[in-house]
């Protein structure tokens, strides 16, 4: 068994999960076995004792980190074996190490290196001189350091050897793993991120002007000022320093008049104090010079990676949750769509898909400037809604999405007999995939502005299975992801997806190849097969048949038949979420029940008699006989919430007919970690700071609302120059004065209390606070921070936001006003 220190991983992971060992040890001998997260956490539920799929993938992660810890240890051990230094306590304390950061402290003195100054001096003699000093500094120096004299050994005189002396001290300091380890942490919990522009770069850096004069706590500072700032500095526009201590420790300036509270730390640690000792003052200089040229530096470089981490673990969670919440929102279903991909002077693209997705017509119309052939573009859309029994209009909205919403209104209202609906819906990743290898193949009679239009129709019809044929990337629902790092973003993005598939299930016989991809046990060359099997042989009439298509065995086919749906086919059992490993259990219950599957399938009187208990037997034990029952009540039912569409406000079409203090109804387009953004049907998103969503204090906006939901706003100031929209959740808010501050209110009513006053930087630098479009003097002013915009809470008077990292959170920002045309905040 392999362990991290004293524990095994199996054990580590338990206790950081909170679960059993033999839980956390059944959950790794499946996953090393090939098995899926999903799988296991669906129909393996006795093996890890109901173990959730967030758990696993929290196992999953774990297991990976502490492998590789095992994997360095191993190296570690071997390198300091082979160099003849590996003494017991050496090897007690690698093998106690329980984190890379601490292995790679005890690792140091012996990690291979270029010929350091210390090593120099060693090869010179001088360690003797060192350590005498050291131990007894009632020796003067001086005096000490003739007798080390050698010019044949590069010792020329006596500062020479003093200065070999303190090389060597200087890296024994600098390599005390406990002493690092103490120090990293004191500088973390005491230590700020200081940004500065650099000289000359005001303008061109205007839209890092947040961060111009900025300071802040590293335990306080959110991952998109980390972000933001590291982004600046790369660009070239900011300066970033690491101020080892607060404000209130630090010296008004210049050169501390004693030591820091850190060379104290070293200083106790080996046994130097100022005892007006011949040595002592030489011996404190040299603790001084450790700590600022070898140990500051270390730290710093080892803090710059634990902020980044943390800020990408944290952008990377935000990322992942919005993308749940994107694929998991409520599908329209099987029904005849026609998807408008709203456009000026190109035209609007149309596309009519029937209940399966096939697209059935497609047309392109031009009812706006520059040619406004608006009754012709009506006849058009009611032709192709008559003829096809079009029941859901589809709209994108992007450009003109308003003006394009407004002509299928005009359609209802003209054509009552055709029962349609509109729907807005987003139009995130459809030109990415119009522009796809996938889509080409899959729609290659059709050019690629009309493939936006389809893919619009059937992401109403169901997002989950449209929105998997898109890189999850590019779906653009979180921030700054281009600064993250590509493998930690994919892997992450990867389990959601796969997670959401799973949960929801798949019809075999009308799913696609990327969505029969992400099954479990199914990659992209085995759902090809099943393809291509399904295209020469027709459809699928039970799950059995999958054993047919080439190269799915008998390991793939236990991970994937659970998720496989197969509508109308012999045996009832295989359109739910039932695995075909435990249709025995099924047997006896419809034997115990006196009727036949299909008579107990659905039966909700029947099977709410029946006890769980007397199904169990050595197989399946008591989860999974419940959730079989659970799942024979409704059968395949999908875990989605039910359709359901926004209604804006008849005669609210433009940022301009909006009026501070109308309650709107609208649609959460994005959340982030500011707040939310919501489309109220004026091509213009609002912003909904997360001050103004909730009475109580509002740690994560997510907690409130998410992508998709429908929501009640109050609008509490417009801007119609500089296109904000400031909202609130809140509606029985009051409007501000004409010229007052909103969105997060004055600092007095800042999630309930009273915000604090900068400490430092210019007034209404907030985050987002100051005097902008949607802060009076509250927000969040620590220390002069800012997101997205200085001075306001959204992006404030006279400041710009940190440009975003992809394009959605960018059409996002400056839907929302916050982003002028070049990716600067606007002004």
């Amino acid at each position: 068994m392999v362990t991290v220190g004293t524990t095994s991983i199996e054990g580590r992971i338990a206790e950081e999960l909170g679960v059993g060992e033999r839980q956390v040890r059944a959950a790794v001998e499946l996953l090393d076995g090939g098995s899926t997260v999903p799988f296991i956490a669906r129909y393996r539920k006795e093996a890890t004792g109901t173990l959730d799929d967030a758990q696993l993938r929290t196992l999953e992660e774990r297991l990976r980190y502490l492998r590789e810890l095992e994997e360095r240890r191993a190296a570690v051990l071997e390198s300091v074996r082979s160099q003849g230094k590996l003494d017991a306590a050496l090897e007690a304390s690698i093998l106690a190490a329980d984190s890379k950061a601490r292995l790679e402290d005890i690792y140091l003195p012996f990690k291979p290196k270029r010929r350091t100054k210390a090593q120099i001096a060693r090869e010179a003699g001088l360690e003797p001189l060192a350590d005498g000093l050291l131990t007894d500094p009632s020796v003067e120096p001086a005096a000490a350091a003739a007798a080390f004299v050698d010019p044949d050994k590069g010792v020329a005189d006596a500062s020479a050897a003093l200065d070999g002396a303190r090389a060597i001290l200087t890296e024994r300091f600098g390599e005390d793993p406990d002493l690092i380890g103490e120090l990293r942490e004191r500088m973390w919990e005491r230590g700020r991120l200081a940004a500065r522009v650099r000289e000359g770069k005001e303008e061109a850096g205007a839209k890092f002007a947040d961060y111009f004069d900025f300071s802040q706590e590293f335990t306080g500072l959110p991952s998109h000022r980390v972000l933001a700032m590291f982004r600046g500095e790369k660009e070239e526009v900011l300066d970033l320093v690491l101020e080892p201590e607060g404000q209130e420790e630090a010296p008004a300036g210049g050169t501390p008049a004693g030591p820091t509270s850190y060379e104290r730390a070293i200083a106790r640690r080996f046994g130097i104090a100022d005892r007006g000792r011949p040595a002592d003052r030489w011996l404190a200089e040299t603790v001084r010079w450790a700590w600022r040229t070898r140990i500051l530096v270390r730290l710093g470089i080892d803090l710059r990676l634990r902020l980044r981490q943390a800020a990408e673990d944290e952008a990377v969670r935000v990322f992942a949750a919005n993308l749940r919440d994107l694929l998991l929102a409520a599908p329209a279903g099987s029904r005849p769509t026609m998807g408008l991909d709203p456009g000026f002077r190109t035209g609007v693209k149309v596309a009519v898909v029937d209940a399966t997705g096939k697209v059935a017509a497609t047309d392109t119309i031009h009812p706006h400037v520059p040619q406004q052939k608006w009754d012709a573009s009506l006849a058009t859309l009611a032709r192709l809604a008559r003829e096809h029994r079009v029941e859901l209009i589809a709209i994108g909205n992007g450009t003109a999405s308003r003006e394009t919403d407004r002509l299928a209104a005009d359609l209802i209202a003209r054509e009552p007999e055709l029962g349609l609906t509109k729907v807005v819906v987003s139009e995130a990743g459809a030109s990415v995939y119009s522009a796809s290898a996938f889509a080409s193949q899959e729609l290659p009679e059709l050019d690629v502005s009309l493939r936006g239009a389809v893919s619009i129709a059937r992401r109403l019809q169901d997002p989950l299975a449209e929105l998997v044929k898109i890189d999850p990337k590019s779906i653009g629902v979180g921030q700054y992801q281009h600064d993250l790092s590509e493998v930690k973003l994919s892997r992450s993005l990867d389990a959601v997806v796969e997670d959401c598939v799973n949960g929801v299930g798949v019809d075999v016989n009308t799913a696609s190849a990327p969505l029969l991809g992400r099954v479990s046990g199914i990659g992209a060359g085995l759902a090809e097969n099943i393809v291509a099997h399904r295209d020469a042989h027709g459809p699928f009439g039970s799950r059995t048949a999958l054993k047919d298509v080439a190269r799915l065995g008998p390991k793939a086919y236990e991970q994937c038949a659970g998720f496989l749906r197969v509508q109308g086919g012999a045996d009832p059992l295989d359109a739910s979420a039932v695995h075909p490993e435990a249709y025995p259990v099924v047997r006896r219950i419809v034997r115990s029940s006196g009727t036949d599957v299909a008579g107990l399938v659905g039966n909700t009187a029947v099977l709410r008699k029946l006890r769980p208990a007397e199904f169990v037997d050595d197989s399946f034990g008591l989860p999974t006989v419940t959730d079989i029952l659970r799942e024979l009540e409704k059968p395949g039912r999908d875990p989605r919430p039910a359709f359901r569409t926004a209604a804006f406000k008849e005669g609210v079409e433009k940022i301009g007919d909006l009026v501070a203090g109308m309650l709107l109804e609208g649609v959460v387009t994005n959340v982030a970690a500011f707040g939310a953004f919501v489309d109220v049907g004026v091509h213009q998103d609002g912003l909904v700071h997360v001050s103004a969503m909730s009475r109580t204090f509002v740690k994560d906006p997510r907690d409130v609302v998410k992508p998709g939901d429908i929501v009640r706003v109050k609008v509490l100031d417009v801007d119609i120059p500089r296109k904000r929209i400031s909202l609130t959740l809140r509606l029985d808010d009051e409007v501000p004065a004409p010229g007052g501050g909103s969105a997060g209110g004055s600092g007095e009513r800042r999630q309930g209390g009273r915000a604090p006053q900068p400490r430092q930087g210019r007034p209404g630098q907030g985050s987002p606070g100051g005097r902008g479009a949607q802060g009076g003097r509250g927000g969040d002013q620590r220390r002069g921070g800012g997101q997205p915009g200085r001075g306001g809470g959204q992006a404030g008077r006279g400041g710009r936001g940190p440009a975003p990292a992809n394009d959605a959170m960018a059409d996002a920002l400056r839907r929302a006003g916050l982003l002028g045309p070049e990716g600067g905040g606007r002004r």
